[in-house]
């Protein structure tokens, strides 16, 4: 039996919230600003009002734990070809009808969360398993904000870095907390338009630029922006240019965007896969409004997803579904025609994770 100390509480406290005078609790984690009567939890599902107060209902359990490629989160410019432990809870604080992991996101049950494990017992399983990095992924962190922080410390004790990967629905003054013991983020930007935001996922665009902006003028996290493109809904070609020349002219050259192909899911069981043709589409608009750095997402696409020198254009790192190829970068991430310096944080590319996924036991 493990010591009570490594045991995860039934509620844990938080302290972005505020009390009504009609006893209500209103959570300030994110927008969604849920007011919560005694026993009632949020939108979230793992934030719940106990006791006055807002409490975390699934620190120290997960629905899970597996070692992926860095490249699948998606990031291709954080240490390409490591591993990660990837992990998460359940709920989710959007209501995307699109959710690819709607069975975990939009779980109600709280035998989701059937993998117990401690910040510290997390950090030293990573270790272990010789991951360079963590994710918080497979729903979204913000929303187990405390888990996944107090989890961040005890990964930076051993060098190991922290991924989050976010739809960045969340308040000022919890980002700033959040991401400060962050390494590395993938923001999913699900569209350009509050119509989306609003129909399809319940939630607002404003928030989520916000997150970006917030990350490059404000941090030193390493972050890239994921947008799955669904036909009929975010993928015209008006709505991908003024994305793009947003992400330009607001984040720089440098942030690599990745665009990824929806296939029916969740509520959404209608609507038509994406077209291959949608996808390279939206990565040539990224590239001709002045980005360096666009790839595709969950189609067979090698030109696609490799990366290439901005300066002399010639590709420099070539993958296929995650599996690094050719390469013609240094270990510190300049490009070996011309000595060109790549956006992102680089080591050794000598011993390639692959395409390997490895579901473990945390025990």
């Amino acid at each position: 039996m493990q010591p009570s100390s490594q045991q995860p509480p039934e509620f844990y406290p938080t302290k972005y919230w505020h009390q009504l005078d009609d006893g209500r609790v209103v959570c300030d984690l994110c927008p969604r600003r849920c007011r919560l009567r005694e026993g009632k939890r949020g939108a979230c599902f793992i934030r719940q009002a106990h006791k006055g107060e807002i409490a975390l209902t699934s620190y120290g359990r997960s629905s899970g734990f597996c070692i992926d490629p860095i490249e699948k989160k998606p990031l291709n410019h954080f240490y390409p070809g490591s591993s990660v432990l990837s992990f998460g809870t359940a709920g989710c604080n959007l209501g995307c009808k699109f959710c690819q992991n709607w069975h975990i996101s939009k779980s109600r049950q709280i035998d989701t969360l059937g993998a117990n494990a401690m910040p510290e017992q997390i950090a030293q399983a990573a270790q272990r398993h010789g991951c360079e990095s963590i994710a918080f992924t497979y729903n979204d962190p913000v929303i187990f904000m405390e888990y996944a922080v107090d989890t961040a410390q005890a990964c930076h004790e051993l060098g190991i870095s922290s991924v989050a990967v976010t739809a960045g629905y969340i308040c000022d003054q919890p980002r700033t907390e959040f991401f400060r013991y962050m390494d590395a983020a993938n923001v999913d930007l699900k569209a350009f338009t509050e119509r989306f935001y609003h129909k399809v996922c319940s939630g607002h665009l404003a928030p989520v630029l916000d997150t970006l902006l917030y990350l490059y003028h404000e941090t030193d996290v390493w972050f890239e922006i994921t947008t799955l493109l669904i036909p009929g809904e975010n993928d015209s070609t008006s709505e991908l240019e003024a994305l793009t020349r947003w992400v330009y002219d607001n984040l720089g050259c440098d942030v690599p965007i990745h665009f990824s192909a929806f296939h029916p899911d969740f509520k959404m069981l209608n609507s038509p896969p994406t077209p291959i043709r949608t996808i390279q589409h939206a990565r040539e608009i990224a590239l001709k409004n002045g980005l360096h750095y666009a790839y595709v997402g969950n189609v067979y696409d090698e030109k696609g997803d490799s990366t290439y020198c901005p300066q002399c254009q010639k590709k420099v790192l070539a993958r296929n579904w995650y599996q690094l190829g050719e390469r013609h970068l240094s270990d510190d991430g300049k490009c070996a025609y011309c000595g060109y310096q790549l956006a992102g944080r680089f080591a050794s590319l000598n011993n390639s994770f692959g395409r390997k996924r490895i579901p473990v036991s945390i025990r």
